[in-house]
């Protein structure tokens, strides 16, 4: 691994990002220095700092966990530097205490953090009076404000891209999945065929964790952002994440299942070659469902717009050594076909 990684990030954070940072940092200087008298803004400058993040939603929590880190962080050197005065040791000491204090409310990391950081630069720059206390209280909330007014104002981002990105690969994978298996059942495969065939199949997994993870991000991005304009879409592909991860759970069981039950008279079995052509009409619905909620995938090609899977199966009695295997074969084509025509 490179010593590098550790420190950079795959991608850089997007230009605006950089300079609505600067703004909120530079207004909550100049506005806190204004408003509030005393030692320079350092507290509103690292608030506004902080509050400015990927999503309006984030900042929000981030406001709410660093004014209230700030308040018991500010409460609690003021109270040590009035019972046992302003030598150096105390400053160690109101560090400690504000760490156990943060762990007996169960606050989070950031805001635990933050209560021994505001602690400690309490005491080791400035007054610790009452007054002085209020106003570092106050300085903290003009600065998590002037962050949260910029990061509003300023073109607040809307994550729809990566989760358009994310569900159209999981889409055009999940297709691939379908067309793959079929493939596979009319024909004799090999041990490693059939190994092959299982692992490609527990790839979308991470897929769908992805997608997951970017529709999510994508729902917040949207809370408290005045650009309504995208809820309609980030609600499309909610629902079609909805329907496409049942569908994921099902291949991977009928893969699961076909290696379990695999022997080489299976290709024989009418059912199974009824079967196969059900599951190319399901990936040909699984990609029609993408582009109808218009998420390109990079691996699908334009389909047909008329769904496929409009007749229900009907096959033969399979042979006694095949039964187990159709059976459970049909049952996940079955709960596939209710996802994606809506007839459960």
């Amino acid at each position: 691994m490179r010593m590098t990684s550790a420190v950079t990030s795959p991608k850089r954070a997007p230009l605006l990002q950089v300079v609505k940072s600067a703004v909120a940092t530079i207004g909550a200087w100049l506005i806190a220095g204004w408003l509030v008298p005393g030692p320079l803004p350092v507290f509103a400058a690292i608030a506004a700092l902080l509050v400015v993040l990927p999503s309006v939603n984030q900042s929000f929590t981030k406001a709410l966990e660093r004014s209230a880190g700030v308040i018991v962080g500010v409460l609690i050197a003021t109270a040590l530097s009035l019972l046992l005065g302003q030598q150096s040791w105390v400053i160690l000491l109101a560090i400690v205490v504000a760490m156990l204090v943060a762990w007996a409310m169960r606050a989070t990391p950031g805001m635990g953090n933050q209560v021994a950081i505001s602690a400690m630069l309490v005491l080791a720059l400035g007054s610790t009076s009452p007054e002085y206390a209020v106003h570092r209280i106050v300085e903290t909330i003009i600065g998590v404000v002037i962050g949260i007014v910029v990061n509003t104002l300023i073109v607040p981002p809307v994550h729809t891209a990566p989760a358009r990105r994310d569900l159209g690969l999981l889409g055009g994978e999940l297709a691939a999945t379908l067309d793959r298996l079929a493939m596979a059942l009319p024909s004799t495969q090999t041990p490693a065929q059939l190994q092959e065939l299982i692992l490609e199949a527990r790839l979308l997994r991470p897929m769908q964790a992805a997608a997951e993870a970017s529709v999510t991000d994508a729902e917040e991005s949207i809370t408290f952002n005045p650009r309504r304009s995208h809820r309609a879409d980030i609600a499309e592909m909610r629902e079609l994440l909805t329907t496409l991860s049942p569908i994921v759970t099902q291949v991977i069981g009928m893969t699961r299942a076909y290696l379990d039950h695999y022997d080489d008279t299976i290709s024989d079995e009418p059912s199974v070659h009824a079967i196969a052509e059900q599951l190319r009409r399901a990936g040909h619905d699984v990609r029609l469902a993408v582009q109808v909620a218009e998420v390109a995938s990079a691996t699908a090609t334009e389909t047909e717009a008329i769904q496929a899977l409009t007749t229900p199966l009907e096959v033969l009695p399979p042979a006694s050594g095949h039964w187990i295997l159709v059976g459970s074969l049909m049952e996940d084509l079955r709960r596939i076909r209710g996802e994606l025509v809506g007839d459960g």
